[in-house]
């Protein structure tokens, strides 16, 4: 199977702090890798130095054959890879079908926006229901689920996600997981950090734990989830 990304001696800064110190990680076209750890372990700042959103950084980060060290975001999202941040970032003032939109501004796929937007809505069956309202009106987990969407109308390659469970009510975290094994079995590539360790896990085909900026243990999904002693170790908050 053909490593999508491949991430060698990666290194990053926030001014006069080392973040990142040598991260080396793949993901293969068609899986969902995880990534896990401690608060503060590095991972939102993989994801976002991946994406070109940490202006200091060395090494290297190969996705689908090309360097992308030293693109700007825009380009990496050109080339087919997408980032959900935390924060969700949906914009205020704005419905959940003009939020969708948005996700299509820059991209290649702009003259086939109804045929998108048809299937996005048929795969996230809440936004459905909600295409005239407010983004900012929708639950938390309803918020993540547009951001996601949003992500997705551009096609990707491979979607980074950040903590998409966080302060969301259980029964939206079962849809959304589901979902993301639903975006799998489509083609899909998704590189996850999650701190609902058994949820992804269980969804995942691979997994890496990080800890005070490296990559401390990998393992296959499965038998990581039966590794209570590592999970102590590496993934208690």
């Amino acid at each position: 199977m053909p490593a999508m990304l491949q991430i060698n001696g990666l290194n990053a800064w926030y001014g006069h702090s080392h973040v990142l110190q040598g991260v080396s990680l793949e993901v293969n076209a068609g899986e969902i890798v995880t990534l896990i750890g401690r608060n503060g372990a590095g991972k939102t700042t993989t994801l976002r130095t991946v994406m070109g959103l940490v202006g200091k950084q060395s090494g290297s980060v190969m996705f689908d054959g090309a360097e992308l060290l030293g693109e700007p975001a825009f380009r990496r999202y050109h080339r087919g890879l997408a980032y959900v941040p935390e924060d969700r970032r949906i914009v205020p003032g704005l419905s959940v079908l003009e939020n969708l939109h948005l996700g299509l501004l820059a991209s290649k796929h702009r003259q086939r926006e109804s045929e998108i937007i048809e299937r996005i809505a048929e795969t996230f069956p809440r936004l459905k229901q909600r295409l005239s309202q407010l983004g900012e009106t929708l639950s938390g987990g309803e918020q993540q689920m547009l951001a996601i969407a949003r992500a997705m109308m551009a096609e990707p390659k491979m979607i980074l996600l950040d903590e998409p469970s966080e302060g969301i009510m259980p029964i939206l975290v079962d849809e959304m997981f589901e979902l993301f094994a639903s975006m799998k079995r489509a083609g899909t590539t998704i590189l996850l950090v999650e701190q609902n360790v058994e949820r992804a896990l269980s969804i995942s085909d691979r997994a890496y734990i990080m800890d005070q900026g490296l990559i401390v243990h990998s393992a296959g999904a499965a038998d990581l989830l039966a590794d209570q002693a590592i999970q102590s170790r590496y993934c208690a908050v």
